[in-house]
């Protein structure tokens, strides 16, 4: 069984899944914590993110942006809803590529799981278009990068 699992739920769902090493207050942090987002949060090989802002609280913006090194990247920008500490994100995310894409509501819950964390991830798009467009982009190829650099993370 590959590391994420993803499925899809009615026209605008997609649930992601995954277990980490580490436990869900450090899994946690490394969604919140700048200096820890800079060491998973991937984009292309090769691309830097010199810019990663978060203000960790209810209502707090962030905005992460990935540069190529020749010009080009894209960037996430939001705002989170609720924060849980430790057991619960819940945020609204959008791509800019170079446009904004559609919200994408996004509620993560960290649970214990053996003597690490499972990650459950719930994304709800606006339509059934939108989701597809995300889905086409690869985007869980990339988590699935991203996440197993998380794993990685000596904490």
């Amino acid at each position: 069984m590959p590391p994420l699992q993803l499925a899809l739920e009615g026209d605008t769902h997609v649930i992601v899944t995954r277990t980490f090493k580490a436990p869900p207050s450090h899994v946690y942090r490394a969604h919140l914590e700048p200096d820890l987002i800079r060491q998973w949060m991937l984009g292309m090989p090769g691309w830097t993110m010199p810019v990663c802002e978060t203000e960790s609280r209810d209502g707090g913006k962030f905005n992460f942006e990935w540069d190529d090194g020749e010009g080009g990247g894209f960037a996430i920008s939001g705002q989170y809803i609720k924060l849980t500490p430790d057991q619960l994100i819940e945020h609204i995310e959008r791509m800019h590529i170079p446009d904004p894409t559609p919200d994408n509501h996004i509620v993560t819950t960290f649970a214990s799981s053996g003597a690490g964390t499972l990650l459950t991830m719930r994304m709800t798009l606006p339509d059934a278009g939108s989701r597809q467009q995300m889905l086409d982009m690869g985007v869980a190829d990339g988590m699935e990068e991203s996440y197993a650099k998380l794993d990685e993370i000596n904490f």
